[in-house]
């Protein structure tokens, strides 16, 4: 997290926000005028601690209260949202013996900072959640420290209640890191070889960890995760436009059943001048962009050299080439041309 508050509204808080600022530095650290002694590693505010919480609500990754738990609970209500965007809120007692994970515990991280904090400062972390007291997965964290997304959360909540339940739940990966899940798997997770095998496991739901496209009647069970694992190689001329890479590499997702939420990276070769419609298409979908040297292209051993693009390029192939190059992997699709100035080749990156 890159933004974190601290704020204390007793005198023992303060001293507890200032022996957090000894570990943590880049936090901020807030407490009221009136018991200012001018120490410049606190932001001494006028207005209300309502009036406060409302802004670092509203600003911050993460607010650590150094108050009552049930005042946390008053000053934040009117604030809430949703699971997706509230803030993390970690709840400390004034004596400092406990650090609460109060909201946003998974996906806002709050049970991990809440674990971090109270080893730090010697106290006794309290996490409610069930996944966390009950050591079993967390539906909605698998694969979060590798960037991995959720296809669709629909189902998120359902299976999580399932998994705590220790209800049969099948689970297929094809794609992405293999150590996600560090411990033994829970007893009631089944691992099954191919999706036809999961569809026949009679488990009453799903765990997908795939970056191809999965059929209907799997979906509704499943709670898919994509891992980025697709590297997308484009070969292109200086005046090819977003549009048209767009189209070109949505014919090849759906032709070669791919998922886009699994792309990192564009790559292609390295000109004069960078061409602006790869720009465009990369910071629309907000993923990285690689160029590689023709030198270290030409090198590469690819499945459909071209003497045109080796006469023009000095390398006989840019996308395969290049997807190869910078996934470290293999292709999954061989380059596919769209007439007049396009190509395009998808690899995987193994894990």
């Amino acid at each position: 997290m890159e933004k974190i508050s601290i704020i204390a509204i007793t005198k023992n808080g303060i001293k507890t926000s200032l022996k957090l600022k000894e570990t943590f530095p880049n936090w901020e650290a807030y407490a009221p005028s009136k018991f200012s002694d001018n120490n410049p590693k606190i932001n001494w505010f006028l207005e209300s601690t309502t009036e406060k919480i409302e802004k670092l609500f509203k600003n911050n990754e993460a607010i650590i209260c150094l108050f009552s738990l049930g005042a946390v609970i008053r000053l934040i209500s009117p604030h809430l949202k949703d699971k997706k965007t509230d803030p993390a809120v970690i709840v400390i007692d004034d004596q400092s013996n406990f650090v609460i994970s109060a909201l946003s515990g998974h996906i806002g991280g709050a049970n991990k900072l809440t674990e971090d904090i109270a080893r730090k400062i010697g106290a006794t972390p309290v996490i409610t959640t069930a996944a966390d007291v009950n050591k079993t997965i967390a539906v909605d964290l698998v694969g979060k420290e590798f960037g991995w997304i959720i296809d669709n959360d629909s189902n998120v909540t359902k299976i999580s209640a399932f998994m705590v339940n220790e209800e049969k739940i099948g689970l297929y990966q094809d794609a992405g890191e293999r150590d996600w899940w560090k411990k033994e798997l829970p007893k009631n997770i089944v691992v099954c070889s191919s999706l036809e095998e999961l569809e026949k496991s009679n488990a009453k739901a799903f765990l997908i960890i795939s970056d191809k496209k999965i059929k209907k009647e799997l979906l509704e069970k499943s709670v898919v995760y994509r891992p980025k694992t697709l590297v997308v190689g484009v070969g292109l001329h200086w005046d090819t436009s977003k549009e048209t890479i767009r189209e070109g590499l949505e014919f090849c997702l759906e032709k070669f059943n791919l998922s886009k939420k699994s792309i990192t990276k564009f790559t292609s070769i390295k000109k004069k001048e960078d061409v602006q419609g790869l720009i465009e298409i990369a910071n629309e979908m907000n993923v990285s962009l690689v160029y590689v040297p023709k030198e270290e292209l030409a090198d590469i051993t690819i499945p459909n050299p071209s003497y045109v693009v080796n006469t023009f390029e000095g390398t006989p192939s840019v996308s395969e080439a290049s997807a190869i190059k910078v996934s470290g992997g293999k292709l999954v699709v061989e380059k596919q041309k769209f007439p007049p100035n396009l190509t395009i080749a998808i690899a995987r990156i193994e894990k």
